[in-house]
């Protein structure tokens, strides 16, 4: 498959349209394949790491890919999720300060929080955009992940197994991309789900962008009990 020099920039911004209108069209299904996909992810890194024990305690072996296989998807795990905390509202928030402003100012800092984490991402995308600015930058996930995939270059520990690679005649890695799609995808959902929290702000629909109080919900949550 060739790609033209913006051709990964035009398939994440497809991507991250279609899944913009899954979102408004099944938000419910949608929200249940993001907490099924997290779930997945941190049962096979908690699977790896609990055979690879017992492997390597127990009968003196193990597979020499696993911790390069639990770096991969424990990357995966907090790329993926944070887009998730975005649009759930877990991610934690020091915000004790910002409250105690004017309800004005208030929203006005919100959007600031919402307007910089849309920043973080079109950086960490690509960030050659900010020699419009006079700087000399250049870089970012879309070129890093673009670069692995025309080099065709292979994970270090990661090989499939030797009956494939003589039967299809495939190199012995699994090829590196792959496992890095993720920085562009994780990033291109988290500018998503920031765009979204900047317009809910502005609407009045959403305080802030990240502000999870667990604490305060658990107390909430078993105030009855409390009582007793």
């Amino acid at each position: 498959m060739s790609f033209l020099p913006y051709g990964p920039w035009v398939l994440l911004v497809v991507m991250v349209v279609v899944y913009f209108i899954l979102d408004r069209r099944y938000p419910e299904g949608l929200a249940r394949f993001e907490e099924n996909t997290l779930a997945l992810l941190l049962a096979v890194i908690t699977l790896v790491a609990f055979t690879q024990v017992i492997a390597r305690y127990g009968f003196n072996s193990g597979w020499s890919g696993a911790l390069e296989f639990q770096r991969i998807l424990f990357a995966w795990l907090i790329l993926f999720g944070m887009s998730y905390g975005v649009r759930t509202g877990t991610h934690l928030g020091v915000d004790a300060f910002v409250r105690m402003f004017p309800a004005p100012l208030f929203r006005a800092v919100a959007i600031f929080g919402a307007i910089a984490c849309l920043l973080y991402t079109a950086i960490l995308l690509g960030s050659a955009w900010l020699q419009v600015f006079g700087t000399n930058t250049k870089g970012g996930a879309m070129l890093y992940w673009s670069t692995i995939y025309r080099t065709g270059a292979g994970l270090d520990e990661m090989k499939w197994p030797q009956f494939m690679v003589e039967a299809l005649g495939i190199k012995e890695r699994l090829p590196r991309w792959s496992a890095y799609l993720i920085m562009p995808v994780g990033l291109g959902l988290f500018g998503l789900r920031s765009a979204q929290a900047l317009v809910q702000i502005a609407r009045g629909e959403r305080e802030l962008m990240i502000a999870g109080h667990e604490a305060e919900d658990l107390v909430a949550e078993h105030k009855d009990v409390l009582k007793d």
